[in-house]
């Protein structure tokens, strides 16, 4: 079968740039003197808008010809769909980038899947810097509508990567975009900042007074149905007892009594039969072996001082994947060396446990050990169950953490790798936990541990 569509393409091109036998006027109503001509029979072809608004008996004729307006759109972006509907074809390197934005929402009234899809991808591969600096202002006018889910997420992947883009423009955010944000469970942002700027965001909506005890009904009355939306969409069992009491507690008027009641309880006792959410702390973790559940236990065992569950004052960014950067000890120490607080997480092949330990200090290859007495050794026995769980924190010995040229990460003897299998000789740097004596690994990942 012999196929030619580039020269069909190139045809239908040039029949909409000389507008031969053309028999359609368009007015788009941002410049209602400029006239583009098209032809009938390509339009209602090749778009189901077209399609329809040619199908419409009312539809104005002039001297033989389709009168159309189209609200909403510039000439300049109007011809730029004209002609792709004719020949697949159109140049974003002649627009802003805000201009592509526009021509992207405008598309969608067309519904061309095709082109939709094609200027998405041309901004987040040709245009990032734009969507890193504007991603707020482009979700705001993108986040209600499915068509451009591929852009949506990557703008909200960029918030997440830096949270202060959100915090910076809090107030000027609209009640959806901000549902759709408080839903993320990877916002890496502490749960009483969230609550502080919602506060402050309903407040603004009807300028109200910053102090609870000086509202009157009226006031109370706004702000109860302004938060009450919201309100779901809040983990208080991830605010500390101390800051629940001093910033949520004073605004137990606009919250639902029960709630109060059983976060009170909660957190007077820490008993977990009061807390019926069980979402996981807010943190953003690129993994393909853990969540932000574990992430909460880690931060915990790294902070070692008596805090709630759900205090993550780290953030824990990805250096190194076995499967992703090659499961050799040369990849380990190019990527990992050298680059200060480190933890480890290991999957052990064929089983639902979890190993792996956390380095204070740096990893290098200069074939010595380090003592110190914060490293330590976990197993999660079913990396399912949290309860599994079990730490070891180092005996303070001078074995505590080995930097080996021709080894991966090495806790004592307790836990290495070397030439892809791993070892526990169960040495006295740190106590048995279980960790198997020899094993494979399904994978391993090393993150840099970075306090906030």
């Amino acid at each position: 079968m012999f196929e030619n569509s580039q020269d069909v393409a190139n045809d239908y091109e040039r029949l909409f740039e000389t507008e031969e036998g053309y028999d359609v006027i368009i007015y788009a109503s941002e410049d209602g003197s400029r006239e583009i001509h098209a032809h009938s029979f390509v339009l209602r072809t090749r778009s189901q808008y077209f399609r329809t608004e040619f199908s419409n008996e009312s539809l104005v004729r002039r001297d033989g010809r389709f009168i159309l307006n189209i609200p909403n759109i510039s000439p300049q972006l109007l011809i730029k769909i004209i002609r792709f509907i004719y020949c697949g074809k159109t140049n974003l390197e002649e627009l802003q980038e805000s201009d592509i934005l526009r021509l992207l929402i405008a598309v969608e009234r067309f519904n061309i899947q095709p082109l939709i899809k094609s200027i998405q991808k041309y901004l987040i591969e040709n245009k990032n810097n734009y969507v890193q600096q504007n991603s707020i202002e482009i979700l705001k006018k993108i986040h209600q509508n499915n068509a451009f889910i591929v852009l949506q997420n990557i703008c909200i992947k960029k918030i997440c990567e830096d949270p202060q883009i959100l915090l910076s423009k809090f107030n000027s955010l609209s009640a959806s975009l901000l549902e759709l944000l408080f839903n993320r469970d990877d916002l890496p942002l502490d749960e009483i900042v969230i609550w502080d700027n919602l506060i402050g965001w309903c407040r603004a909506q009807h300028r109200i007074p910053q102090d609870p005890t000086q509202w009157n009904n009226d006031e109370i009355t706004n702000m109860e149905r302004t938060i009450h939306r919201f309100v779901p969409l809040i983990r208080f069992c991830h605010i500390s007892p101390e800051n629940f009491a001093i910033k949520v507690y004073p605004f137990k008027e606009i919250i639902p009594n029960d709630l109060i009641n059983d976060m009170v309880k909660f957190h007077m006792t820490q008993n977990q039969q009061f807390n019926n959410d069980r979402r996981p702390p807010r943190c953003s973790i690129d993994s393909v072996i853990i969540n932000q559940n574990h992430i909460a236990v880690f931060a915990n065992w790294i902070y070692r001082k008596n805090k709630f569950y759900g205090y993550i004052p780290y953030k824990f960014n990805l250096l190194y994947r076995a499967s992703r950067d090659g499961n050799t000890t040369e990849s380990f120490h190019k990527k990992c060396d050298n680059k200060g607080a480190t933890l480890v997480i290991v999957k052990i092949a064929n089983s639902k446990q979890i190993v792996g330990g956390y380095n204070p200090l740096s990893w290098d290859n200069s074939s010595g050990w380090k003592s110190n007495y914060d490293s330590f050794i976990f197993s999660f026995t079913d990396r399912n169950d949290l309860r599994s769980a079990k730490v070891c924190y180092s005996h303070g010995d001078a074995k505590s953490i080995g930097c080996h040229s021709d080894k991966g990460p090495t806790f004592g003897w307790n836990l290495n790798v070397y030439k892809g299998t791993w070892y526990n000789d169960q040495t006295n740097s740190y106590t048995n936990i279980g960790i198997p004596g020899k094993f494979d690994a399904d994978d391993y990942e090393v993150f840099k541990v970075i306090k906030r």
